[in-house]
């Protein structure tokens, strides 16, 4: 008896003990949120567009009942004085909980940014146990955060993975945009003296038209998503747009490259011979020189011949010290306007300060506060640049050469 006494006892604390599923979801009852939208109303509050997938559209092609097309998103969207209560509001209108663990993009429209910033809405989502601070955040560029979230688009069913592949492969092959997670935004914003940097995205096109289903059903269509420049955040606000060069060299500084091309000019022809680059490396490091901070930036890159549209002789190593000595100096350009560009908008978005923080701390901790405005601009900036060619593809001789010796 006293052994079934204590087994018995056993077993009701066993079962005391065990939560069993307690925080269970079943799926029929969530609203999977894929994409954020955060706009500024006009009498100042916040609108949040939330993009929800519809998972049997997706699974089925977008087919509905007795073949009719359906959408493989739902767009709703509430105001409030904050993001909760946005969000709580929104789900006056929705049949089912709001999800956020699988939200992969948060997109804030442009004029928010530039007037309020950041800083308040980053707060608000890092504070959320269930959303992820790896969510991929852009800035909006000449449009509302609205638009771009409720953008239909061909190839890619959820429109935020199209959002998320672009800057991806952009970032791989050309390199003037940047995938920034909001976990990195935060690092950047609360590193001494820094700002930071966020892609740009953009709608091409009628926003009105890039809603409907219609504007899928052509093989150009005449609204699409694109990727657009870098926005540079100062203290958390949006002070400048980067595009081109600027942008390319302040995403290779921030040694962020993949892939690029970088063209050159060659027997007077203008960007004549195309140069890939395979792999780089960037580092900076800092010294302090009579009180005044140094930075030293080194930059070594290999890349192949990609294109040549003037005859040239590559099977001789003469010509191919020129081609790389002319794709160092280009480089060499390219760097060096992205950090007078930098220092005029008195943004490090480049991290020289949290350099100078890592090495010189105490002598950091006098300028920290001024850093940005008075010490960042005049900063003495040393830029040394390898590039070596290692393959010509496959071909040696230029096909334009020997054109030219079956005409003599």
């Amino acid at each position: 008896m006293k052994r079934k006494g204590v087994f018995l006892l056993l077993m009701m604390t066993m079962t005391l003990l065990l939560t069993s599923c307690w925080s269970k979801k079943e799926l029929t009852d969530l609203a999977i949120v894929s994409a954020m939208g955060i706009d500024e109303t006009k009498d100042g509050r916040f609108h949040l567009t939330l993009q929800i997938i519809n998972p049997g559209n997706v699974a089925g092609g977008m087919q509905g009942g007795g073949g009719s097309q359906s959408p493989p998103v739902t767009i709703y969207s509430a105001s409030g004085d904050n993001i909760v209560e946005a969000s709580r509001r929104a789900s006056g209108r929705i049949s089912r909980r709001l999800y956020y663990a699988h939200t992969n993009l948060v997109v804030v429209g442009e004029k928010l940014a530039r007037k309020e910033g950041l800083n308040t809405l980053i707060d608000s989502l890092d504070r959320d146990p269930e959303f992820r601070n790896t969510s991929t955040l852009v800035v909006a560029r000449n449009s509302t955060a609205a638009d771009l979230v409720k953008t239909l688009t061909p190839v890619d069913k959820i429109p935020a993975n199209k959002v998320l592949k672009t800057l991806e492969f952009t970032e791989r092959k050309w390199g003037e945009n940047v995938k920034t997670s909001l976990q990195e935004v935060m690092k950047s914003i609360e590193s001494p003296g820094r700002g930071a940097v966020v892609s740009g995205f953009r709608l091409d096109g009628n926003p009105q038209q890039a809603q409907k289903l219609d504007n899928l059903q052509e093989s150009a269509p005449g609204a699409t998503l694109r990727a657009s420049g870098i926005a540079v955040l100062k203290q958390g606000k949006l002070v400048d747009w980067l595009y081109g060069k600027p942008a390319r060299g302040t995403v290779w500084i921030l040694n962020k490259i993949q892939g690029t091309n970088i063209n050159i000019d060659w027997a007077g022809k203008k960007e004549a011979i195309a140069y890939q680059t395979v792999r780089q490396k960037t580092s900076v490091s800092a010294q302090v020189k009579n009180g005044k901070p140094h930075i030293s930036v080194h930059t070594r890159v290999e890349g192949d011949i990609g294109d040549m549209e003037v005859p040239v002789d590559i099977t001789n190593p003469k010509v191919i010290t020129k081609i790389e000595q002319s794709v160092r100096k280009e480089i060499k350009k390219e760097l060096r306007t992205a950090i007078e560009r930098a220092q005029k908008n008195k943004t490090d978005i480049l991290g020289f300060g949290e350099v100078v923080h890592r090495t010189r701390p105490n002598q950091f901790k006098k300028l920290k506060t001024e850093w940005n405005d008075v010490y960042f601009p005049k900063l003495d900036v040393d830029i040394t640049v390898e590039a070596y060619v290692r393959r010509a593809g496959l071909r040696n001789k230029s096909f334009l050469s020997g054109v030219k010796e079956n005409q003599k």
